[in-house]
Parts: structure tokens; sequence; C-alpha cells
């Protein structure tokens, strides 16, 4: 750490960390290392997970739950071992209430579709409410849109302060009696903002309405524990956290699960199958249609362990350093504008920003020519971007294996884009 670092406490030894991430050895554009500062979109891969999976295709590669040979077992044993890994990072009352997805915008969608489809008390239909807020992602959007538009329900929203947080003024009056579901996020992808979690859940409780939290930003940098979250339902994907594209978790309570309907049907979700009617088999696998992600699951769970042993205690606070890091120096730059909060206080590792008129795309291309990696666009939050009068705005992100260095090369970075530019 240079002279210049000193004073930030908290960080973890990012030198040995980043040993295990091969790509962050990666040399761009003339000769330049890549600064990889987009790790809210995917996280990179440790080497330990990416060994699992490897190992996964040579040496245990066989459907699970089926087979009676010694390689089949052994791929069942990997995947549910997986589950169990989950469970406890979670840390779930059940294993069995822990649904692979493909991704957390499958979990949301399953959540949807349940509601949808489900027998009182949980149906949404049209005489009653979905609240979410302004500051999802579309994946936490449109699937209520859809659910509304199908049952004929009232979507209704939370807006957004001046400085990015939720307007929770009118919270009696965006839920309410009617309300069968409230989804939110945990942690904004584009504003970085952490929820009052405590406050939508108490008002949801009231009036005895479900809860969904979207934990995609939430759980690769802090301690996810959904008991303590009192939550009814909790989706978060592998990639954002060190594990393989391609695999998602859904947490639920466990009377929920036994309660509502399956969304996809198929092999394995069945208890007895005739050509008249079909029962379905116990949760999680009542949820979880056809050859499930296998390798994947492996992958999540290979790096379930290396969060697991770094703490997750230790990321989120080497993460608040940086980040607390980041926004003092990207304050001193000229014409650069914070869309969120600006103070390291509530937020997570994520800044959004504007750079005077220069669009986001010029900014973001101007800095991968300098070997640093950042992402432009509305981030799948346009909503976010309309409330604040932007047609976009670049993001850094960062996670266990950021470094200040890497900070001042962004600040340095974008000192060159306004000389680019005039």
């Amino acid at each position: 750490m240079t002279s210049a670092h000193q004073g930030l406490s908290g960080l973890l030894d990012t030198e040995a960390i980043r040993k295990d991430f091969p790509l962050l050895d990666r040399v761009v554009h003339d000769g330049k290392k890549i600064v990889y500062l987009d790790s809210a979109a995917t996280s990179q891969k440790p080497r330990q997970v990416l060994d699992a999976l490897n190992q996964y295709y040579e040496r245990h590669n066989a459907n699970v739950h089926r087979g009676v040979y010694t390689v089949a077992e052994e791929a069942t044993a990997l995947y549910e071992g997986a589950r169990d890994k989950v469970a406890a990072f979670i840390n779930a009352p059940s294993r069995d209430e822990v649904i692979f997805t493909k991704n957390a915008s499958e979990s949301l969608n399953l959540v949807a579709n349940m509601l949808g489809w489900a027998d009182e008390p949980y149906r949404v239909d049209h005489e009653t409410e979905i609240a979410i807020t302004e500051m999802e992602h579309h994946s936490n959007i449109v699937p209520w849109q859809l659910l509304a538009q199908r049952t004929g329900a009232k979507l209704k929203w939370f807006g957004l302060t001046d400085d990015g947080r939720l307007d929770l003024s009118n919270i009696e009056e965006v839920i309410t009696e009617k309300t069968k579901i409230v989804s939110f996020t945990l942690v904004s992808n584009l504003l970085g903002t952490i929820n009052p979690v405590e406050t939508i859940i108490r008002r949801a409780q009231e009036v005895g309405a479900l809860v969904c939290i979207d934990a995609s930003q939430a759980a690769p940098h802090m301690v996810l524990d959904v008991q303590a979250l009192q939550a009814d339902f909790v989706a978060f994907t592998g990639h954002k956290m060190c594990g393989p594209t391609g695999i998602g978790v859904l947490w639920g309570r466990q009377e929920l699960l036994e309660d509502l309907p399956p969304f996809l049907g198929g092999g394995e979700m069945i208890e007895t199958v005739s050509m008249h009617s079909s029962t379905y088999a116990p949760a999680p696998h009542k949820f979880e249609a056809g050859t499930p992600p296998i390798a994947q699951a492996v992958g999540l769970g290979a790096a379930v362990d290396y969060l697991s042993a770094i703490g997750m205690e230790n990321i989120a606070r080497h993460e608040h350093a940086i980040t607390e890091y980041a926004v003092r120096r990207l304050q001193e730059v000229p014409d650069l504008r914070i869309i969120g909060p600006t103070t390291a206080e509530d937020r997570g590792a994520a800044i959004s920003f504007t750079l005077g008129d220069i669009h986001p795309h010029d900014v973001g291309q101007v800095l991968d020519e300098e070997g640093i990696a950042v992402r432009v666009g509305h981030h799948c939050a346009r909503p976010v971007c309309l409330r604040y009068g932007i047609p976009a705005t670049t993001r850094a992100s960062f996670y266990l294996y950021s470094t200040p260095a890497e900070v001042d090369a962004l600040v340095a970075g974008l000192e060159h884009v306004r000389n680019f530019f005039g």
C-alpha cells in the first residue's frame, strides 16, 4: 500500500487474494494491466471455482438423482452438497428452502408466477395490489408488470429522493390492506443504496403482505441472514459472488413452498404422473424441473467456500473502506456528479456518475483504452435514469479484490477523458 493509502483501515490482503483470480493478470491495450471495476455486473472467478468446475466435468459428470452407479451418485452428492453450503451461507432454517435457478431473474419470475397461479390466501388477482420501488433492476420490475397485466392487479411503487434513497413518506398508501406482495432490492445496482429493510417489512407484515427481496447486490458483499431479514423470499445469483454464470438461488419459507404451485413442469419435479393428472415432489425439487445446472451449482458451492473462508464481515469491511475512498476521490474530479448517496454510509460498492456533458459511452470507451473496465448505460434500471433526468451513467463497482490503487487509476483515467474531450 502506498503512503497515500495508509489511512485506510479494514483492507484485506488484496495482493494475496488477487493471485487467485487469473483474469486480473490480463494485459490489454498496449501492455496495460486490466483494472476491473465491473463486479456489480459480474465478478471474476477464483482458481478454486474454476478448478471445481473442471474437476466436476473431468471426474464426476453425470445426471443427478436418478442413476445408481458410482459417478451419478458422486454428481448427486456434489449437487446436493452445494445446496447445503448455500443454506449455511444464508443461514436458512432448512436446506429444502434453497431452490436452484439459472439466475436471480428466474428466481423473481418464479415467485411472480407462483403467486399468479396460487390459491387463496396468496393469490394475486384484480382485487389486489403489488408494491415495488422505482430503483429496481428490470428483473424486479418486468415480472410484476407481467403479473399485473395477466391478473388485473394494481402495480404501485415507492419513488426516490433527490439523494438516491427510497421515499417512504407515503408508505401507508403504497403498502395497503390490498397488497399481496412487496418486492424490493436490498442494495441498488445503480445507486448503491442500501435500503431500510426493517421499515418496509414491518409495514408489509402489518397488512399481511408477503415480502420478496432481490439480494443480487447484497449476497456477494455482506452477511446475508435470511432469518434475520424476516422476508418470505430472497433471490440472488451466483455469477456476482465469484461463482459461475447459469446458477441462481431462490430461498423461500418452507410453508410457502409447500403451499404454492410450481412454475415449470417436467422431470424431477413430480411425484407421480398419469395421463390424467400429476402430483408434485416436495420442495425444493418441486421447483427444479428437468436437468438442473449441476456443474454451476458445484461451482457456486466452491464460491461459497471461498467467500466463507475469507469471511463476509471482512469482505464488507474492505469494500466499505474502498467505497469511502472512491467517493472521496471521485468528488475531486471536476464536473463529476455521483448519482445516489454521496457518502459511504448505507451504500454498497457500486458508484454511478456522470461527467459533465460527456456521454457515458464515450467515458467508458476512453477508459477502456487505459485498461479500465467500467459499466456504462442505464444498468437495467432505466426508471432511475428517467427520475434523475440523465440518459445513462458510468458505473464503477468494487469487490474483495479491488484496491485503492485501482481507484486512483480510475480518477487518473477520468482526467484523461476530460482532456480528450477538451
